[in-house]
């Protein structure tokens, strides 16, 4: 075996170079086994990642172990590229794509494995957990809010004060009005 090369043909290289510039446009993956789905839940699972700016993309797992290799993340990544691996791409937040990757799999054959997330290495139950915490326009929502109350509580306070003097002039008003 000295000696031995392995060829790389410039197709497996095309390939690599591919799933590299995929996987560059992404901040985080999530990793699923899609064993058992029909090609009707798969376009289905697409459709629904698109409206969350995420892609649904079934990759070789060397090339994709390649890809992963050159783009230096972490090794333990090589531990969910086997058997069947389909990654969920996510553009965006990855907490929408793995809520809509779990919600999926509620009523079909998908299992998720794991990901990466800002460049760490989440397991299942992680993923999970990642799942049930709110996205980013939800924290900005309640943040809003919480810099609105006391704003809102101050107005209120403020225009209470010549409310209440109205109410007083007013009843002075009318007492007078009935002595008279």
């Amino acid at each position: 075996m000295e000696g031995y090369t392995t060829k790389v043909t410039k197709a497996k290289q095309d390939a690599v170079q591919i799933i590299q510039d995929r996987l560059k446009e992404s901040r985080d993956f999530v990793f699923a086994n899609y064993r058992g789905l029909t090609v009707e839940q798969i376009t289905q699972l697409r459709r629904r990642l698109r409206e969350k700016n995420a892609e649904f993309r079934v990759i070789k797992n060397r090339t994709a172990k390649i890809a992963f290799d050159n783009l230096e993340y972490p090794e333990g990544v090589k531990e969910y590229l086997i058997g069947p691996t389909a990654v969920a791409l996510a553009y965006d937040e990855a907490g929408p794509v793995v809520k809509e990757l779990l919600e999926f799999a509620k009523d079909a054959p998908v299992e998720l494995k794991g990901g990466i997330i800002d460049g760490a290495i989440f397991d299942h139950d992680q993923m999970e957990a990642l799942s049930r915490l709110p996205n980013r326009d939800e924290l900005i929502a309640k943040l809003m809010s919480a810099m609105n109350g006391p704003v809102r509580n101050l107005a209120l306070t403020l225009n209470a004060v010549p409310q209440k003097l109205v109410r007083v002039l007013q009843a002075v008003k009318e007492k007078k009005e009935s002595e008279a």
